[in-house]
Formats: structure tokens, C-alpha cells, sequence
């Protein structure tokens, strides 16, 4: 199972690139395998602000319905847009091109609470 060491974690099976006060978000490998096949993402509006574990994004699959929960406020700087043609690149490449949004984080202190890459292949395991 691909988890790369340089992410952080949740237990709703998010993971999160830090870079700066920005914050790329997607789902892990093991979450799009549990989902199936991705047929959909809702995306929310750039410019749109959360707070700490809001649902952010929809992602609708062949087997079910999941919501992408948010590890820590912030405004939305970006979305995926090939996701709205093309959502089974989270299938495809979960790490990579299926990254959902990225945000600015108010507070970056709330990813303290995410686990590491070998913590979560332990949680999954």
C-alpha cells in the first residue's frame, strides 16, 4: 500500500501536504480502494472558509457516498477542476493529480493532532 512518509494523516483517511501557511488535501490510497470506483467530487468555491473537521468536499463512488473532512481551518486557495471532468484520477493517482483543494490555514497548530505515515498504516492495518 503506497502511504508516503513526507504526509500527514487523519483517522477519516485524509491526507494533508504542508507547505507554508498552504495545505494540500486529498484521500489516502487506501480510503479510494475502500470507496471504489470515484464517480463524482463536489468541490467547495475558492474563496469559501471552514473550521477544523467541517466536511469540505463530497465524493460520490460506485459503493458509496464520503464526505473529505477538513484537519484544520482555513480558506479554500484552490480546487482540483480536473476533478469535474475526470474524477477517477483519485483512483489513478491519489497522492499525485487527485489532490481535491488546497487551503490557507488559520491555524497551522491543528495538524498536530494528524498522525504520521507509519501511524496511520498502523491504524489501517
Amino acid at each position: 500500500m503506497n502511504v508516503p512518509a513526507e504526509l500527514k494523516y487523519t483517522s477519516d483517511h485524509e491526507w494533508i501536504r504542508v507547505e507554508g501557511d498552504s495545505a494540500t488535501i486529498g484521500i489516502t490510497d487506501y480510503a479510494q480502494g475502500e470507496l471504489g470506483d470515484v464517480v463524482f467530487v463536489e468541490l467547495p468555491d475558492i474563496g469559501d472558509a471552514f473550521d477544523k473537521e467541517d466536511a469540505i468536499a463530497t465524493i460520490e463512488a460506485v459503493k458509496t457516498v464520503a464526505d473529505v473532512l477538513l484537519p484544520m481551518g482555513g480558506t479554500v486557495e484552490a480546487v482540483n477542476e480536473k476533478l469535474d471532468d475526470a474524477s477517477e484520477i483519485i483512483n489513478q493517482d491519489a497522492y499525485g493529480e487527485g489532490w481535491i483543494l488546497k487551503i490557507k490555514m488559520s491555524d497551522p497548530t491543528e495538524l498536530d493532532s494528524c498522525m504520521t505515515a507509519a501511524e496511520y498504516i498502523a491504524s489501517i492495518s
